[in-house]
């Protein structure tokens, strides 16, 4: 670990000094490909711990990114259709989606003066907040499913960070929908000031947190899991536990 470290810093050096990037590039790759997200982002925590600077590490990250980017999408095209892994990969996609959404609606809020300037923002903003909040089944189908059997085989760490993950964003999911609610009943500044630090926090945590799940946790769960008999048994609790309204292909 130590030398790839020293060879990556050498790396972004020569990134940053304007060499050419795409032969560059070449050589982060043939470096990090043997590298798992996790190791890759301690090899990149401990260049910024030596000294370097955040900006110099964007070249490395973008090489990370396109890495992982391909690794995502090579899971998703082995995986069937109806596979417990595709369907909370897709489940994603649909979750980002409603981030964005409101990460746009809370900027249009922000240059209200009065709620009835744009009552159709203010509902939209509860429908979008009530949409994020219907994920708790996707979220269940993690706990009560993948997350045990993960844990089974001695895979304890990240789940734990995950179940705290999901009960932090929870209660700010469902103050949200609350303060959604309740337009009518709040001094409008003080909305405003809540809407702007709720969907802060759920946009930039949830995206994170899928962020995490995509491309360090299900890799290792389709890694470690290698019964297809209990793959099966575990779709099967899935559907019984149900699924989001977004939900794609049910």
């Amino acid at each position: 670990m130590e030398n790839r470290v020293d060879k990556l810093a050498d790396v972004l050096k020569r990134l940053n000094n304007s060499e050419d990037p795409e032969t560059v590039k070449s050589e982060a790759r043939e470096l990090i490909e043997d590298l798992t997200a996790e190791e890759l982002s301690l090899a990149e925590q401990k260049l910024v711990d030596e000294g370097m600077q955040a900006e110099e590490l964007r070249g490395l990250c973008s090489v990370h990114m396109e890495m992982l980017e391909g690794q995502l999408n090579g899971l998703k095209e082995s995986l069937p259709d109806d596979h417990v892994l595709q369907t909370l990969i897709l489940e994603h996609d649909e979750i980002l989606k409603l981030l964005d959404k409101l990460e746009l609606l809370n900027i249009k809020i922000q240059k209200m003066s009065s709620p009835q300037e744009d009552r159709a923002l203010l509902s939209d903003l509860k429908e979008t907040a009530e949409g994020i909040l219907s994920a708790e089944k996707h979220h269940k189908r993690e706990e009560d499913v993948l997350f045990p059997e993960l844990e089974k085989l001695g895979i304890t760490g990240p789940t734990r960070i995950m179940r705290l993950e999901h009960d932090e964003i929870r209660l700010r999911k469902r103050s949200l929908v609350e303060l959604a609610s309740n337009i009518d009943y709040i001094d409008f500044a003080d909305f405003k000031d809540r809407v702007k630090e709720l969907s802060s926090y759920i946009v930039f945590n949830m995206r994170d947190h899928i962020f995490k799940e995509n491309y360090i946790l299900y890799p290792t769960a389709y890694e470690a899991i290698e019964d297809d008999k209990l793959w099966a048994d575990m779709k099967n609790r899935c559907d019984e536990i149900g699924y989001c309204p977004f939900t794609p292909l049910k």
